[in-house]
């Protein structure tokens, strides 16, 4: 599999001919470049993986890890040492297949979507970064490979969001984005570090007794590397950047947090999983607290969102609590006796990134109708978009866990990890399920039944998007309907054998019963024009529901200590310590030499005598100074 290499080189050659030649090109045709490479690159990721999967396993029963081509790049001792290289495994295959298939739907929507803005070349040069960026991370053969993409991934998602840098809006978006993500990834960084210093090695696969003999200095680096991982993930309270990364397109919105950044952390997690499990276990179950809590927290927020974008926005945050979750109630790398979590987290990365590139993308196309992300815009779209309201509906339907859709399955599995673990985290998570079928189909009725803004329809009939849109949709709502029926356990576990995944019929009832009452609350309360009980609860706990709409006021709390305790109360006295203290000492010298250049220039006058009257009179003084003190 030497080609796979190509995966990576593709993507790279046409950031660098969009990006250096694109300007010369139109931008339909630079658009077409941008897909053709990102369609070459797909296919080669499914030949891949059928190629990995189909070549058959081990002695041992296991899929075989290969590393096609690899590469030492900076050595530093004889055992420590910097790689660049392709590994493949379940995990990493499986990841090629979605980032291919979610970035390349984007590509061609943007063909439709982007149509008429300017800087398209610039744009789908962006898409071919982060999209290379990416995909080295999760073929990375080891930690600081991993780190190199890592920071790639965070520049390419900071030029997406910040796209339309005319907009205040959007370049502040990018840089919290950016900012965020980089404190974050200090900690990945150091726990890298740690790592590489007592485990003798960047790679994932350790020596045993150097990790026996560094103790606690192991579960340290993984808490300091899940750090990054949080932070990429948008996990409380490092979510902050996520929800204003709107700002960016639609498309990108998509590709951010429907499979590749945002799942980051989680990969990175999955990836080290034999080492949380053996060596940091109270790490892995702190990801699953924290995990559930930003799960309840972005689900909370969600309920009361207006914008449409950022309903879907904490919907992903949500997700992927879910995701760590099933990841941290793991206690074993065995899914029979503790391990089912893991099959789980990554059978919902999967399933979640289909149906949640399928609800973005069709945001974009109720956008592009309305010219409004806001719901007030919006209510009855389902006669003027019946294709959108139909895919659209499917993706609802799937992330709240309805059978038999894609999302009912990997839920079901996470949720039985969660009662295996703990029944209380079991019920936990149930009930945030109940409140993501609950919001989801808020925004559904909203968008296309509810009140319908005829005035602003009557000047703008909204209109259903054109077919590069459209088909992207197609195909997403058709995956999002069989992915639930593949046999990913059989692909993608723990100890990499293969599992048969069973259907506890008792927590599938429940769950069931649980999305079904809230999606029937959701209905009485948002199908009517007139949502009276949805208003006076609004009103009845109207501090509540202000709180939950300003996000808690996270985003205030850490303005308040970043301007007014950083920067008001450390970095002010500081800036003033430097600009009075060291700079005033600099030029009260430069002052003084200059005035004591001013007392003597006289001394340099050209005069022959004058000189002798200066060296006289100064040996004279030595003279008489010199007999004074003797």
């Amino acid at each position: 599999m030497e080609y796979t290499i190509l995966i990576l080189l593709l993507p790279l050659l046409s950031f660098l001919f969009l990006g250096l030649a694109g300007m010369k090109l139109k931008p339909a045709v630079a658009g077409l470049v941008g897909t053709a490479v990102l369609g070459v690159v797909t296919l080669l990721c499914y030949c891949t993986a059928y190629g990995y999967f189909t070549a058959g396993r081990d002695a041992a029963g296991a899929f075989p890890t290969l590393i096609p081509w690899n590469t030492v790049w900076l050595p530093i001792s004889r055992t420590l040492h910097i790689d660049l290289g392709i590994l493949l495994d379940p995990i990493s295959v499986m990841m090629l297949v979605v980032i291919s298939t979610v970035s390349l739907m984007v590509h061609v929507y943007s063909l439709g979507y982007m149509k008429g803005e300017r800087g398209v070349q610039r744009y789908y040069a962006f898409l071919s970064l982060f999209t290379m960026s990416m995909m080295g991370l999760v073929v990375a053969t080891n930690i600081f490979q991993m780190y190199l993409f890592w920071e790639l991934v965070g520049v390419s998602s900071y030029l997406l969001i910040g796209f339309y840098y005319t907009k205040k809006e959007a370049v502040a978006a990018s840089k919290k984005a950016f900012i965020v993500t980089r404190f974050a990834d200090l900690g990945f960084l150091v726990g890298i570090l740690f790592y590489g210093y007592y485990a003798g090695t960047f790679s994932f696969t350790p020596d045993v007794q150097l990790l026996a003999a560094a103790g606690a200095m192991i579960p340290l680096a993984l808490g300091l590397m899940f750090i990054g991982g949080a932070g990429k993930s948008a996990m409380f309270p490092l979510h902050i950047w996520l929800p204003d990364a709107m700002e960016g397109p639609t498309p990108v919105s998509a590709l951010i947090h429907a499979a590749t950044m945002v799942v980051a952390g989680v990969y990175l997690v999955a990836r080290m999983f034999p080492l949380f499990v053996g060596y940091a276990p109270e790490v892995l179950h702190w990801t699953a607290y924290i995990g559930a809590f930003t799960a309840l927290y972005a689900a909370v927020v969600a309920c009361v969102q207006s914008d449409i974008k950022r309903v879907l926005a904490f919907s992903t945050i949500s997700q992927i609590g879910f995701m760590l979750v099933a990841l941290g109630v793991s206690t074993s790398a065995d899914p029979h006796a503790g391990g089912l979590g893991y099959m789980a987290s990554m059978f919902h990365l999967f399933t979640h990134a289909m149906f949640k590139a399928l609800l973005f993308l069709g945001a974009g196309c109720i956008i592009h109708a309305v010219h409004s992300n806001e719901m007030s815009a919006m209510g009855g779209l389902r006669r003027y978009m019946p294709l959108t309201h139909l895919t659209f509906l499917v993706a609802c339907l799937a992330i709240a866990g309805i059978w038999p859709l894609s999302g009912f399955f990997s839920k079901d599995e996470i949720l039985t990890a969660c009662f295996a673990f703990s029944p209380v985290m079991g019920w936990v998570m149930t009930g945030i399920a109940g409140l993501t079928a609950f919001y989801m189909f808020r925004l559904y009725y909203n968008i296309f039944w509810g009140r319908e803004n005829r005035e602003l329809h009557a000047a703008h009939r909204p209109h259903e998007a054109p077919l590069t849109m459209t088909l992207p949709l197609v195909f997403l709502a058709a995956v999002t309907c069989v992915a639930g029926f593949i046999p990913f356990g059989k692909l993608v576990s723990s100890d990499g054998m293969p599992y048969t995944i069973h259907i506890d019929r008792s927590v599938a009832g429940v769950s069931l019963c649980v999305a079904a009452v809230a999606i029937a609350l959701a209905t009485w309360m948002y199908l009517r024009e007139r949502q009276t009980v949805a208003n006076a609860l609004a009103a009845r706990f109207r501090g509540l529901h202000k709180a939950a709409y300003h996000r808690f006021y996270i985003d205030e709390v850490y303005q308040f200590v970043t301007h007014r305790v950083i920067f008001a109360c450390i970095s002010a006295p500081v800036a003033w310590f430097d600009r009075h203290v060291v700079d005033g000492l600099m030029n009260m010298l430069a002052r003084a030499t200059n005035g004591a250049a001013y007392v003597i220039r006289d001394m340099q006058s050209g005069s022959v005598q004058r000189y002798c009257i200066w060296f006289l009179g100064g040996a004279l003084g030595l003279t008489i100074l010199i007999l004074l003190i003797c």
